[in-house]
């Protein structure tokens, strides 16, 4: 069934509702970090933000203990996977200080279209893509673009397996051998069958990472395997927090058993190419990068120009037609084509 429209009051009660919610959790945070001003804080130490709820931010000690904090003015906007100096209180509080520099950052436009953060110090992005509701080796290749732009390496996951009889299986796999032959690393996996989730896991150790993909490929299924108990540390982290559920729609660190961590949000599974340009498209195909510049022409748009390097690679057997035609795709659709 459709979902049913909310009313304009229906919509303002529940902005309401959510304001003062947020102005009470304020009010006290600011009672906290004056209690904490009082008192004689701890030494500085170095912490990661698992979440921050606005009011607090929930951060994790080197020693894997966590800590409600306030942040002292000025910080910025910090998100789940930042590093960040802290000093403990009492009962399990603190106040963060400073936040250390990030290696890498994920932003998305707010509604007025200014890029806003939502994780940092990512590792690398996990593309989800799945026999259903079908394989885009289009939709890959923009999130492959969006990974290579910001500079996080990127692994692409098959999911559900299990729907995969071994001709169903053969061809995928000379669909995703394009990708293996340019570099990058093809897994299988099912949470039915917990298929290739050993394999995801060893991917996952020691590092930072966040799922992405189209609505309906498993994402959720996977980070739910991979993380069990997910939904009770999710009411930790709510009860930590002094908020309900419904903030659950914010970043979230979790760790892996075994090693790694997952920061994951319905914000980041979303992520996709935001404010990039062409010139940033065509680099994020990582096997154009060796043709740059050798095009006869400067402004080479890479379709029927004479002396083109990237068209010449192409009936050269160097670079896949189908990847230019997608590069293609990706600028016409950055124009607004």
């Amino acid at each position: 069934m459709p979902k049913r429209r909310l009313t304009r009051r229906q919509e303002w009660r529940i902005r309401k509702v959510q304001e003062e919610r947020l102005a009470r959790a304020r009010r006290k945070a600011e009672r906290v970090e004056a209690d904490l001003s009082d008192s004689a804080l701890g030494p500085e130490q170095a912490g990661t933000l698992l979440a921050n709820y606005g009011a607090y931010a929930l951060i994790e000690d080197e020693h894997g203990e966590q800590f409600r904090c306030v942040l002292r003015s000025n910080l910025g906007a910090l998100v789940s996977g930042d590093r960040v100096i802290w000093q403990a209180g009492s009962d399990r509080t603190g106040v963060i200080v400073a936040v250390e520099p990030r290696r890498t950052l994920l932003a998305r436009p707010d509604t007025v279209g200014q890029m806003k953060p939502i994780a940092a110090n990512i590792d690398q992005i996990i593309i989800v893509t799945a026999p259903r509701p079908g394989i885009s080796e289009w939709m890959i290749d923009r999130y492959l673009v969006a990974a290579e732009t910001t500079h996080i390496a990127p692994i692409i996951v098959v999911n559900k397996r299990d729907l995969m009889d071994e001709a169903k299986r053969g061809r995928i796999e000379a669909r995703m051998s394009e990708y293996r032959a340019i570099g990058y690393t093809v897994l299988f996996a099912s949470t039915k069958r917990e298929h290739g989730l050993d394999e995801l896991r060893e991917h996952l150790r020691g590092r930072t990472s966040v799922f992405v993909g189209q609505s309906g490929v498993g994402k959720s299924s996977l980070i739910n395997a991979l993380l069990p108990g997910v939904d009770a540390r999710v009411g930790e982290l709510s009860e930590a927090s002094g908020q309900g559920r419904h903030t659950t729609s914010a970043a979230m660190q979790y760790r892996v058993p075994g090693g790694g961590s997952i920061i994951d949000s319905p914000g980041i599974r979303d992520f996709g190419l935001w404010n990039i340009t062409p010139e940033q498209a065509y680099e994020g195909f990582v096997e154009f990068r060796p043709y740059h510049g050798q095009c006869r022409f400067r402004n080479c748009a890479h379709r029927q120009e004479p002396g083109c390097a990237l068209q010449e690679a192409v009936a050269e057997g160097h670079i896949s037609e189908r990847r230019l035609e997608s590069y293609h795709q990706i600028v016409d659709s950055l124009a607004g084509a």
